[in-house]
């Protein structure tokens, strides 16, 4: 937008604090080279829009916007004489994007000294080519700076990810190998009862019976009720009372391996009365170890079933062989990263989740997500354990509106009101040096609002605190349509 051209007083222009120290020379090549335009209320220039000038307040009052999401957010307001905005980095040239970074609108008639960005940048070489040196080496310094942090940032997130697995591994595998050593102990000792038994003097039927016999409590094994712990107290009791009235030695032994298998007495008067009383003892000895053998090989495919789901879930939250960009299920995502995160969380934390599972997928980049989800867990995780650790984290999603909402919520101490506008600067931390690098919530952020135009809230009070992402349902005009997930 134009705005009406006026005429340029050096004396004006120099009352400014950007110019008060310039000489007569240099104000007058400003007035000769510049303009002084006059905007009545309404927009000035737009977020993204080339930027062809360096705007200068003479008088009036601006208001700054930034765009989150599909919405225009006021940042700052003022009527201070010389501030500036519009085209503030032109003397770097085309080393970066030469675009307008806020909108900015006059909510009455105002006036700006205006320079073409052409214009600034020649006279900012000109006149101080020491200070444009060192703003540059401090642009571009801090732009590497911040890059390589954050490549530590997630290298240490991928450190504490992957001590995180390797310990939820560890468990379901050292669980599996036990249950193999035990299962090829029972299977050995099961060969050298059939041995037993074929020595001895019972008959075809016998014999029939009690395999017979084995392959029905196997398939009770498998259908075994869950035990309160005092239901199978009590039914431990009365299984070692049957063992103990029918001879059975050991009985206070044998009783809990066949209550953990659903067997009861009324089921062992069935295997009393189909076999004889001379071979009862050993029958019971048979099923014993047919219960623990069945109970071993159950022990075996929870734990490879656990093992298989951890590395489907850090498949799913490295995003491997899957499209960058793609129609994504939220609630995947959190899961896979929760179950990352375990090992972190720890067991003093209670984990909530107040999923609402008649949410859409929606068009995202499930691996940055997925990173966001990290940083926030993260910090939730170190605010709880900053107040003595123990507390409860509760993950919620739901709809606001046409956005879909994704909330972290943490007992910690919450985040000061005199800190909570910086928290989202690049490289400010609350931790203690060498613990935080200032770049978790810069880097969600961006990857919240910049890369899928979404919002990044936070609302906070001692012992409820909570970070809020608002998504997009669907996909803005300039992304391409997502891949629907396999």
């Amino acid at each position: 937008m134009s705005g009406r051209q006026m005429p340029c007083n050096p004396e004006e222009i120099g009352s400014l604090f950007l110019f008060e120290k310039l000489a007569p020379e240099q104000l007058g090549r400003l007035c000769a080279e510049g303009r002084v335009e006059r905007f009545e209320p309404g927009p000035v220039y737009t977020e993204g829009d080339p930027a062809t000038c360096f705007y200068v307040l003479v008088e009036g009052t601006v208001a700054l916007y930034r765009r989150v999401g599909a919405d225009d957010v006021e940042v700052t307001r003022t009527s201070q004489r010389g501030v500036y905005a519009g085209a503030m980095q032109a003397y770097i040239g085309d080393r970066v994007r030469q675009v307008y970074n806020n909108s900015m609108r006059v909510t009455e008639p105002t006036r700006f000294f205006v320079l073409p960005a052409d214009t600034f940048a020649s006279i900012m070489r000109e006149w101080f080519p020491m200070a444009v040196h060192l703003l540059e080496g401090l642009f571009f310094g801090s732009k590497a700076t911040q890059r390589m942090i954050g490549q530590r940032e997630r290298l240490l997130a991928l450190g504490s990810l992957s001590a995180g697995l390797t310990h939820e591994l560890n468990n379901p595998a050292a669980a599996a190998v036990r249950a193999t050593a035990s299962l090829r102990e029972r299977v050995a000792k099961m060969r050298h009862k059939l041995s037993i038994i074929s020595a001895g003097t019972f008959t075809r039927e016998a014999l029939a019976e009690l395999i017979e016999i084995q392959e029905r409590t196997a398939e009770r094994v498998a259908k075994a009720p869950a035990l309160s712990p005092l239901e199978a107290s009590d039914r431990e009791d009365a299984v070692s009372d049957w063992l103990d009235d029918h001879g059975i030695s050991d009985g206070w032994r044998l009783a809990p391996t066949f209550v953990q298998a659903g067997l009861d007495p009324d089921w062992l008067d069935q295997v009393a009365a189909a076999v004889d009383e001379e071979i009862l003892a050993s029958a019971i000895g048979w099923l014993n170890y047919t219960v623990e053998t069945e109970l071993l090989m159950d022990e075996i495919q929870d734990s490879t079933i656990r093992i298989s789901h951890l590395v489907d879930a850090a498949k799913q939250y490295s995003q491997l062989d899957r499209a960058p960009y793609r129609m994504a299920d939220v609630h995947e995502l959190l899961d896979s990263t929760l179950l990352m995160l375990s090992g972190k969380i720890g067991p003093r934390i209670e984990v909530v989740k107040d999923y609402d599972r008649t949410i859409p997928k929606i068009p995202a980049y499930p691996a940055e997500l997925n990173q966001v989800w990290t940083n926030l867990i993260d910090n939730a995780v170190a605010a709880i354990n900053s107040a003595g650790g123990e507390g409860a984290l509760t993950v919620r999603t739901g709809l606001d509106h046409d956005r879909l909402l994704v909330e972290f919520r943490d007992t910690g101490p919450g985040v000061a009101p005199e800190i909570r506008d910086r928290i989202f600067d690049p490289f400010f931390t609350t931790k203690p040096v060498g613990e935080g690098t200032g770049l978790g919530l810069d880097i969600s952020w961006r990857i919240v609002v910049n890369k899928h135009h979404g919002s990044l809230l936070v609302e906070s009070v001692p012992g409820d605190t909570r970070f809020q992402v608002l998504l997009p349902l669907t996909a803005t005009e300039d992304e391409t349509a997502p891949e629907e997930s396999a």
